[in-house]
């Protein structure tokens, strides 16, 4: 029987894809773990692998096609014995016509267009209590073998409790569903309660519009890349729905500044490739994460996210922290900032940087955190309001450390005085407990060795 090879989701939030590279070609034996394609999602390139054992019988989908849609037929496999050109006709009864590739619309720059209308995300529900399988707009998410092994066993896949990354069911999950004798039913779909109606997004400029104001031969367009077009949709979807507040202080870093100055001084060196190294070298930034977790775990209301449903406050901080990449950028994340040395958080963050701005991060290294750190400092900025990631409900802008005159003891002195503003979601964290959170983190950056017991 023609086995059908389908366009995974990589991520809960995925709905389509580019297929970069295919790694096998027509006539090709492959086994379950031999990597045959390469799939570029908004954030990353990844590894696609074969679940089956058969021998590539058509590739539905080419090298280069941009917006593959999440479950779309991209491949035909031959199953042990079947004849390749039957199989490739066959597909197991699934539509086998690629998508159409559309050429690409003439886009503004980002520079000159408006964002259009995003119709608002229904807020994160609460982890369900039965542990279903994690799903986003009604889809279940799981691999195509589980899928596969469900059918054919009549097993309801949206019942069967998901144990893979974000809640993704695989082949494990099935059989132990078959075995149980769960599952068989599909139950009858509940249509979920009626969620408010958003507001209307205000209109921006259509594309002619813009392009009526400048010049003819004034300007070339740059096509947005899935990067890009997801950052604007987040971006709309965070300041149309999350009623931002913004609290800014300044904290004296002269203290930190030593402190990491010691740290550096008394590293450890360990033998690389590239002869003897320090075991770490911390940054102000690794130092200022782990303020962040520490004064979230001081101040436990404020680490949180919004759902329509309920509160969801997190046990442990973990920190995403925005680094730039050609065309955007990402946030990976550092899981349990809060209980992790200072050494761990900055070799850890140096291997996520250094893998994201190859795309090579994997889906749960950037998705989800509890807050975000984004730091320009580097870039001379004094101070800045950065926009909240949902589902987070704060996240810190963190200005340059420069010497400013301040007045110790009524004296006139110079000062290492970094700006911080800190954005919060203000149904979930309001001004008084963002205050509090403000006051936390200043306490551990100015008395930075509460940072190391």
């Amino acid at each position: 029987m023609p086995i059908n090879i389908t366009m995974p989701a990589l991520s809960p939030t995925m709905e389509e894809g580019n297929l970069a590279k295919w790694l096998v070609k027509e006539g090709d034996k492959v086994s379950p773990g031999d990597v045959i394609a390469e799939i570029e999602t908004d954030k990353a390139t990844m590894e696609v692998e074969a679940v089956d054992e058969g021998t590539v019988a058509k590739i539905v989908v080419p090298a280069g096609t941009e917006g593959v849609k999440v479950n779309a037929l991209i491949a035909i496999l031959a199953g042990e014995g079947e004849d390749a050109s039957a199989a490739a006709k066959g597909g197991n009864g699934a539509q086998a016509a690629a998508p159409k590739a559309e050429a690409p619309k003439a886009e503004v720059a980002p520079a000159a267009a408006a964002p259009a209308p995003v119709a608002a995300a229904p807020a994160a529900k609460p982890a369900a209590t039965n542990g279903a399988a994690a799903a986003s707009e009604g889809r279940t998410f799981a691999s195509p073998l589980a899928r596969r092994i469900a059918k054919d066993a009549g097993v309801d896949i949206g019942a069967v409790a998901g144990t893979g990354p974000h809640g993704r069911v695989v082949k494990a999950d099935v059989e132990a569903a078959i075995a149980g004798g769960g599952a068989k039913a599909a139950p009858a779909a509940k249509a979920p309660a009626a969620a408010p109606a958003a507001a209307p997004a205000a209109k921006g400029m259509s594309d002619d519009q813009v392009l009526k104001l400048f010049e003819a031969g004034s300007y070339e367009l740059v096509p947005h890349d899935n990067m890009r077009k997801t950052i604007a949709r987040r971006l709309v979807e965070a300041k149309s729905t999350i009623p931002h507040f913004y609290l800014t202080l300044d904290c004296d870093i002269d203290a930190l500044l030593a402190l990491r100055a010691q740290l550096n001084a008394a590293a450890p060196t360990v033998k690389t490739e590239k002869g003897e190294v320090p075991a770490y070298k911390l940054s102000v930034n690794d130092m200022v994460i782990k303020a962040m977790a520490l004064a979230l775990k001081a101040v436990p209301d404020a680490n949180v996210s919004w759902t329509d449903q309920a509160m969801v406050r997190h046990k442990h901080a973990d920190v995403g922290v925005a680094v730039s990449i050609p065309g955007g950028l990402i946030t990976p994340i550092i899981r349990q900032a809060d209980i992790k040395t200072l050494s761990v958080i900055s070799n850890e963050m140096k291997d996520l940087a250094g893998r994201a701005r190859n795309r090579k991060l994997k889906p749960e290294e950037y998705q989800g955190g509890t807050t975000a750190v984004s730091n320009l400092g580097m870039f001379g900025i004094k101070d800045f309001s950065a926009v909240i990631n949902p589902p987070h409900a704060t996240i810190l802008a963190v200005g340059a450390g420069e010497e400013r005159a301040v007045v110790k003891n009524g004296e006139i002195k110079i000062a290492n005085v970094m700006s911080v503003t800190l954005s919060t979601d203000h149904r979930a964290v309001d001004g008084a407990l963002g205050a509090e959170l403000l006051a936390a983190f200043k306490r551990y950056i100015e008395n930075p060795m509460g940072m190391l017991v």
